[in-house]
């Protein structure tokens, strides 16, 4: 009996936003706070950001490419972009990336951000379902897609970066 009523102590509540407020908003992100109700039925507040840029009838805000470079005669490698964050006050290496722009696929704009920040051009393999990478801080999703590069293709022999006005990438 003792185990019941311990039990029904702890019960909880329904989670549940009650409010959201923006508290600066920008061309690219918001910062929100949203007042919600905790599992034990408290009112709490948390801070995130998200995309002011999310398109209406696409499956996520952006693309994350994992490009593999297949040569004869050498090892497969995966094709990363090296860029300057001013988030992290510094250069990054990363997968190419990007936005997915309305009424284009996922996969369209894999292989759009591909060719824009490395020159390649790749065919999909497999693309993931929507994935929230930092949960804790952004409603940002993004879709992951696989791509393999025929290096041996004249179009991949002296891949040259096409980067958006604005865009800088180092090589």
């Amino acid at each position: 009996m003792e185990k019941e009523a311990s039990a029904e102590a702890r019960k909880t509540t329904q989670e549940s936003i009650v409010k959201e407020e923006t508290i600066a908003e920008r061309k690219w992100v918001k910062l929100e706070q949203t007042t919600y109700i905790d599992p034990e039925g408290q009112t709490r507040v948390w801070e995130s950001v998200k995309r002011t840029t999310r398109q209406k009838g696409v499956s996520a805000d952006g693309v994350a490419v994992i490009p593999v470079l297949q040569r004869t005669l050498h090892y497969d490698c995966v094709v990363l972009v090296k860029q300057f964050r001013p988030p992290m006050g510094n250069y990054c290496l990363e997968f190419p990336a990007g936005l997915i722009d309305s009424n284009e696929t996922p996969e369209s704009a894999a292989l759009r951000e591909l060719e824009e920040e490395t020159g390649y051009k790749g065919e999909i393999l497999e693309c993931s379902p929507a994935l929230c990478l930092d949960p804790g801080l952004t409603n940002c999703t993004s879709h992951i897609a696989t791509v393999t590069i025929n290096g041996d293709i004249p179009a991949n022999l002296k891949p040259k970066q096409k980067p958006e006005e604005g865009g800088t990438l180092s090589t």
